[in-house]
C-alpha cells in the first residue's frame, strides 16, 4: 500500500480499466522503474518509506505549487486557498507591472510570476497561468482537404510534395470549390541521416518545421544565383526532374534522395548569393525570436552530420548543447553548418507564412491547419536539448486493447510532468508558439495525452507499461492561451479508447472532436450505425484518416484483401470479408434510406459521394474530405502493425489503379469535383469562381 500511496503521489497509475468492469493491475517492477524515471528512488521499502515521507514533508512545507493556474470562465479569479495568514503576495504580469492584494481578477491572460512571503520568513515563486475559458471557435460552418502533403506531387515538385504544392492547393480549393481549411501532416523536422524514418510522426524536432518540404524555386536567392552556380544548379535540377518522373511511374517517394537533392541546391544557393540588407535584417530578427532553441536545433544537426544521429554515442563533450557550444565556436567549419541549419530553417519558416497566406488570400475561413505528433525520436534535436524535460527509460505506447492484444510502444520518450510543471510549461508553450505562428488551426495527434501517457519501460512488452498523469487544467490552460493569442482552433484527435471525462473536459475548453464515420455508432442500442443527427457538433467529421482504408478502399473491401496478403487477419479470412461486407451493406442501406444515394447501389463514385452527403448531414462544425478520395485512391498511406511489409508512408496519390496522379491532374478531375461539390452544398460553404475547370479531364 505504500508503494501505492507514493505512486499517486506521482500521478503513477497501479492499475487501470481497459473496460468498465474490468481492472488490471500494474507490475510493481513497472511502477518502481517509472518513478525512477521521475526521479523517485523505490528499488527498496525503506526507499519507499523515506520517498513518501519526504513528499509528504515537502507538501506541508511548501507555500505555492511550481505553477498555479486561473481561467476566466466567469467565476473570480483568486490566490491559492491555504496560505499562512499575513502572507504577501505579488504577481508580475508578463509585461512588466505589478499587482498585490488578493484580488486577481483584473490580472490579464499571459504567463505571470507570483511570489509569496510567508510571516515566518518563508518564500516561494510559482509561474501563474491565466487563460481564456476557451479557445475560438469556428465561426460559419466549413469543410476542407486532409492531405499528406509529401504525397501530392505536382509537375513542378521534386519528388514529393512540397510547400509551393500546399500553397497551390489551397489557391484552388479555396477560390474553386469555397474549402475552409487545408489539414496537413506533421511538417516537424525529420531525424538526419539514411535511410531515415519517413513516418512524420516521429519527429527530430516538433518546434522546428523540416527543410525538405521547401519549394527552391520559390527561394528568393535563387534567381540571382551566378553563371558560375547556374550549371551545377541546372544538373540538380535535371536530377530533380528524373526523380519525379519516377514516382510518377510508379516508385515510391524517396524522401533521403529528395533531400540530398535539395541540400545540394540550398548550400548553392547560401554561399553563392548574399542576403540583400532588408532579408538579412528578417533572418536576424527570426534568429534573435528563436533564440538558444534554435541554435541547439542547428547545432544538433551540424553534428550528426559529422557523427550520426545517435547523439548518445558522440564524444561525451558533445552529447549536451552547453558542452559542445565550445566545440562549434572553435570550429569554423562546423560554426558554417550551424549558419546554414539556421538558415533553412528561417527559409521555411517563411514558405510556411507565404502558404498560410495564401489559404486567406483564397477565402479559407480557417487556413492551414497544422498537425502536431504526440512525441519526438529519442535520438533526436528535441531530446538532445532538453534531456532534463524527457523520462529517461521509457517509452510512449498504448495498454492492450480489442484491436491490439499485445498493446504499442511507439518509441517515443514522453515529457516529464514534474519538469513540465517545474518549468512553468516552458518547453510546451514554446512548441505550440512555433505550431500556430502560421495556422489557422492546430490538430492535436492522440489529444488524450494531455491527460495521462501510457509509459513503457525500456525492455519491457508495452503490456507492462502503465499510466502516468499530467496535469491536464495546466496543459489545456496553455493550449487555450496560445491558441487564443494565435486566433487559432484546437483539433483533438480523440480516437480509440478515451478515458471517461476527457471528451467534456476538452469542449468546455472549446477543443473540437475527430468523429470517423465508421466508428460512430449507437452502442447503448446494439452497434446500429449512429444516425447523422445524433452526432456530437463540436468536430470535425471524416470518412476516414492517414491510418484508415480510403473511402474507396472501404466501400470495395479492398482494405480486408490488403490485409490478409500482409498477415494481418485476427481471423478467419473468410468470416472476416462477410463480416466487413454486411458492415458496408448496413451503412449503404442507411445512405439509401436517407435519399443520400439517388444513383443506387454499385456504382461506387456515387457511393463515396454518398457517404459524404451523410457528413454533411451530421451537425458537425467541419467536415474535412481525405484528399486521396477526390480520385478513388485504395492505398492507405499508413497501415498500422507494419514496419517493412508495406510502404508506410512513402506513397503519392494515385488513382483507382495505383498510377500516381499529380496535383494538376486532381484539378482537372471531373470525380474530384463532382464530390467537392456534394460536400461544398451540403455544408453551405460560399461557392468557388467556378464550379469545373473548363479542361476538366477524367482521372
Amino acid at each position: 500500500m505504500t508503494l501505492a500511496r507514493l505512486a499517486a503521489r506521482h500521478g503513477v497509475a497501479t492499475e487501470y480499466s481497459p473496460s468498465p468492469g474490468v481492472t488490471v493491475r500494474v507490475p510493481d517492477a513497472t511502477v518502481v522503474a517509472v518513478l525512477g524515471a521521475l526521479g523517485v528512488d523505490a528499488t527498496t521499502p525503506e526507499a519507499v518509506a523515506a520517498a513518501l515521507g519526504a513528499a509528504e514533508r515537502a507538501e506541508r512545507e511548501r507555500l505555492l505549487p511550481p505553477t498555479l493556474v486561473r481561467h476566466r470562465d466567469g467565476e473570480p479569479v483568486r490566490p491559492p486557498a491555504g496560505l499562512p495568514p499575513g502572507t504577501l503576495l505579488r504577481v508580475t504580469t508578463e509585461t512588466g507591472g505589478t499587482h498585490t492584494g488578493p484580488d486577481w481578477d483584473d490580472l490579464p491572460p499571459g504567463v505571470h510570476a507570483v511570489t509569496a512571503e510567508a510571516p515566518d520568513g518563508r518564500t516561494a515563486t510559482s509561474t501563474l497561468i491565466v487563460a481564456p475559458a476557451r479557445v475560438p471557435g469556428p465561426g460559419r460552418r466549413g469543410y476542407g482537404l486532409l492531405v499528406q502533403l509529401y504525397s501530392l506531387l505536382s509537375t513542378r515538385s521534386w519528388g514529393m510534395g512540397d510547400l509551393g504544392d500546399l500553397r497551390e492547393l489551397a489557391d484552388w480549393a479555396g477560390r474553386v470549390h469555397g474549402a475552409s481549411f487545408l489539414q496537413v501532416n506533421p511538417l516537424h523536422a525529420g531525424v538526419p541521416g539514411a535511410p531515415s524514418d519517413p513516418s512524420p510522426y516521429r519527429p527530430s524536432s516538433r518546434r522546428f518545421p523540416d527543410p525538405v518540404h521547401l519549394r527552391i524555386e520559390d527561394v528568393p536567392e535563387y534567381r540571382h544565383l551566378g553563371p558560375g552556380h547556374r550549371e551545377e544548379l541546372d544538373r540538380i535540377l535535371a536530377e530533380a526532374t528524373e526523380l519525379r518522373e519516377r514516382v510518377l511511374k510508379g516508385a515510391l517517394i524517396d524522401r533521403d534522395a529528395v533531400w540530398a537533392l535539395k541540400l545540394r541546391a540550398l548550400e548553392l544557393i547560401v554561399t553563392g548569393v548574399e542576403l540583400g540588407p532588408g532579408r538579412r535584417a528578417d533572418y536576424h530578427d527570426f534568429l534573435a525570436e528563436r533564440g538558444r532553441a534554435l541554435e541547439d536545433h542547428a547545432t544538433y544537426l551540424a553534428l550528426a552530420e559529422r557523427h550520426g544521429h545517435h547523439w548518445r554515442s558522440w564524444p561525451e563533450r558533445l552529447r549536451t548543447p552547453r558542452g559542445a557550444e565550445a566545440v562549434v565556436h572553435a570550429d569554423a567549419e562546423l560554426a558554417a553548418r550551424v549558419d546554414l541549419h539556421c538558415r533553412l530553417a528561417w527559409l521555411t519558416d517563411r514558405q510556411l507564412a507565404g502558404a498560410a497566406a495564401a489559404a486567406r488570400e483564397a477565402g479559407m475561413a480557417v487556413g492551414i491547419i497544422h498537425d502536431l505528433a504526440v512525441g519526438v525520436h529519442p535520438e533526436g534535436s528535441d531530446v538532445w536539448a532538453r534531456q532534463g524535460d524527457f523520462a529517461a527509460g521509457m517509452s510512449v505506447g498504448a495498454p492492450p486493447d480489442a484491436f491490439n492484444a499485445r498493446g504499442q510502444d511507439w518509441g517515443l520518450p514522453p515529457w516529464r510532468p514534474d519538469a513540465l510543471a517545474a518549468a512553468g510549461y516552458a518547453p510546451y508553450r514554446a512548441l505550440l508558439r512555433e505550431l500556430l505562428r502560421h495556422a489557422g488551426a492546430l490538430r492535436i495527434d492522440h489529444v488524450m495525452g494531455l491527460f495521462r501517457l501510457w509509459w513503457v519501460p525500456e525492455g519491457r512488452e508495452p503490456t507492462e507499461g502503465t499510466y502516468v498523469r499530467y496535469d491536464a487544467e495546466a496543459m489545456l490552460a496553455v493550449l487555450v492561451l496560445e491558441a487564443h493569442r494565435a486566433g487559432a482552433l484546437v483539433i483533438g484527435e480523440d480516437l480509440g479508447t478515451v478515458e471517461p471525462g476527457v471528451r467534456e473536459a476538452l469542449a468546455r475548453r472549446g477543443v473540437l472532436g475527430t468523429s470517423v464515420l465508421w466508428f460512430e455508432r449507437d452502442w447503448a442500442g446494439g452497434g446500429r450505425p449512429l444516425a447523422p443527427e445524433s452526432w456530437r457538433a463540436d468536430c470535425v467529421a471524416t470518412a476516414t484518416t492517414h491510418d484508415l482504408p480510403s473511402t474507396a478502399a472501404r466501400l470495395s473491401g479492398d482494405h480486408v484483401a490488403l490485409r490478409q496478403r500482409l498477415g494481418l487477419l485476427p481471423g478467419d479470412p473468410e468470416r472476416e470479408r462477410a463480416a466487413d461486407a454486411a458492415d458496408t451493406a448496413e451503412w449503404l442501406g442507411l445512405f439509401q434510406r436517407r435519399g443520400m444515394l439517388p444513383e443506387g447501389r454499385g456504382e461506387e463514385e456515387a457511393s463515396v459521394r454518398a457517404v459524404h452527403r451523410f457528413l454533411c448531414a451530421t451537425p458537425a462544425r467541419l467536415v474535412g474530405v481525405w484528399l486521396p478520395d477526390l480520385v478513388g485512391d485504395r492505398r492507405p498511406q499508413n497501415l498500422p502493425g507494419t514496419w517493412d511489409q508495406y510502404p508506410n508512408w512513402r506513397l503519392p496519390v494515385a488513382d483507382p489503379g495505383g498510377q500516381p496522379v499529380t496535383l494538376e491532374r486532381i484539378a482537372a478531375s471531373p470525380r474530384a469535383h463532382a464530390l467537392l461539390r456534394v460536400v461544398r452544398d451540403g455544408t453551405g460553404a460560399p461557392a468557388g469562381a467556378r464550379t469545373a475547370p473548363p479542361d476538366a479531364r477524367p482521372v
